[in-house]
């Protein structure tokens, strides 16, 4: 399923803020005020990328255990599909015995 989540390259669009670009000129400011902000960008980001590999991790952790329930409950339904077709004289069900049944139709007049 398509959705705005999954259009290439909208997440990585560069806005006017984050390509540093101002109407008006820059003006001659401290390199220590370009180093702190480079270095606060660059923690956030650390901190993001952490954040983003832990829940990966989670997702891939419960994805496994969908993956273990459904083996595990395909497992039971054949099984139990192998003794519905047994019947309790020892022989498998015909459509004598009553397995399958036919639905009931009827017209519906308007």
């Amino acid at each position: 399923m398509r959705d705005v989540n999954n259009l290439p390259g909208l997440h990585a669009l560069r806005t006017m803020f984050s390509s540093r670009k101002r109407s008006m000129p820059k003006v001659q400011s401290s390199a220590y005020l370009e180093l702190f902000m480079l270095g606060k960008e660059k923690e956030r980001l650390l901190k993001e990328s952490e954040r983003l590999s832990m829940r990966d991790a989670v997702i891939k952790k419960r994805l496994e255990e969908i993956d273990q329930e459904t083996n595990r409950l395909q497992g039971a339904e054949d099984t139990g599909r192998a003794n519905a077709n047994i019947s309790s004289s020892g022989r498998p069900f015909t459509e004598k015995d009553g397995a399958k049944k036919e639905w009931k139709k009827m017209a519906l007049n308007y």
